[in-house]
């Protein structure tokens, strides 16, 4: 039996965003694409660090029994499921980096909040933009420790992921390769079948 697929969004994205691909994995694997704290219908309370993201995707994990899995993580959801992949190595079978750099500091840009209801909590985007702008330099330290097979897809240069940030994550991890297809940061939503075309053997 494949080992189910765990799917970790975006910021500001919830489970739904994974919809289209996880009908298709779904076909033959038991696919599980989780909200993050603070999104859809997740836990809205701090603290909003990664810290405790990655222990609420850990507690999810147990709930479900879930032991050894494949993991995909899209930009915010990618560099938890590195924290992840870092933390339990024998949990992770293999794993999905979609348009995920290694994190550096940056000068910090305030988003403005967007009109209307939200399906996040913008409090939390603010606490998640400040770790990403000033990162715990023990993030890329850590990715040193991953042992799963890695595959990286990069959006190329429509994507505001600078690409040097990409190749870094590459290098620092073990056993990972890249694969760009050049349509910018929602790959999986912009281009679902080149990813599903990278992903799927990939999993296989």
């Amino acid at each position: 039996m494949p080992v189910p697929v765990v799917l970790l969004p975006a910021l500001g994205e919830t489970r739904e965003d994974w919809d289209e691909i996880a009908a298709v994995l779904g076909r033959d694997r038991d696919v599980h694409a989780l909200d993050l704290r603070g999104h859809g219908k997740a836990d809205r309370e701090p603290p909003y660090t990664f810290a405790r993201m990655r222990e609420d995707v850990v507690a999810t994990l147990d709930a479900r029994n879930l032991d050894e899995i494949d993991l995909v993580g899209h930009s915010l959801g990618g560099a938890l499921a590195c924290q992840i992949a870092a933390a339990q190595p024998q949990r992770i079978r293999r794993l999905v980096l979609e348009d995920v750099g290694a994190l550096r500091p940056r000068t910090p840009n305030p988003p403005q909040r967007p009109p209307g209801p939200l399906l996040f909590d913008w409090d939390m985007v603010l606490t998640v933009r400040r770790q990403l702008d000033s990162p715990d330099p023990q993030w890329r330290d850590e990715l040193a420790l991953i042992i799963a097979p890695t595959l990286v897809l990069a959006g190329g240069p429509e994507s505001h992921v600078p690409d040097e940030t990409i190749d870094e994550l590459v290098a620092r991890v073990p056993d990972a390769r890249r694969v760009t297809i050049p349509v910018g940061h929602l790959i999986h939503r912009a281009a679902p079948q080149a990813w599903l075309d990278a992903v799927v053997p990939f999993l296989a």
